[in-house]
């Protein structure tokens, strides 16, 4: 079965965006970025929500010229992944993608029983359909020291607790990366 994780850069107080939708603070310094790029390459489908697909593809497919190697690099691992697209609004998607209109729940549990690979969510409000679930196998968390105080949380409201197990930490230059798994 493939399995499914969660990769978000987060506030230190939980959120993944600020109360008008920013996430300027979690532009990633060269060593992360690099560190997002191989964590990419390894993937086998990129889930999206509508805000973040619409995000990413206002910006990857078409970055500037004067644009750093490793930035150049992430385009091109961005543009040519396989991407699945979560909207009841969009009618159309590019660059690999497949547009998925309803029930997000069932497809990706149709998805992860097709293989035995690495998936990643993007998209907090997608991501919030799938945890109650018990979708997401994985946490990588890459909580940078800022305080919010207000925005998108990282987790919805839960009927029930999910209980995870700490399985690695890393020290980037500007963020720390919790990695937690489903136990």
């Amino acid at each position: 079965m493939r399995k499914l994780i969660y990769p978000y850069g987060v506030s230190l107080d939980g959120y993944v965006n600020d109360r008008d939708g920013n996430i300027d603070w979690t532009d990633p310094d060269e060593e992360l970025h690099q560190f997002h790029n191989d964590r990419f390459r390894e993937l086998e489908i990129s889930l999206h929500g509508r805000r973040m697909y619409e995000l990413m593809a206002e910006y990857w497919p078409h970055i500037p010229e004067d644009a750093s190697p490793i930035e150049r690099e992430f385009a091109g691992l961005w543009t040519e992944k396989r991407k699945v697209v979560f909207s009841r609004t969009l009618t159309e998607v590019h660059w690999n993608s497949t547009l998925v209109g309803e029930n997000a729940v069932e497809e990706v549990r149709r998805l992860k029983s097709e293989g035995d690979g690495v998936m990643e969510v993007g998209g907090a409000n997608l991501a919030a359909s799938l945890i109650p679930h018990g979708l997401i196998d994985e946490y990588q968390l890459f909580i940078s020291p800022v305080v919010l105080g207000g925005g998108t949380p990282l987790f919805p409201p839960l009927d029930k607790r999910i209980q995870l197990r700490l399985a690695e930490t890393r020290r980037f230059e500007t963020v720390v990366m919790l990695r937690y798994v489903a136990d």
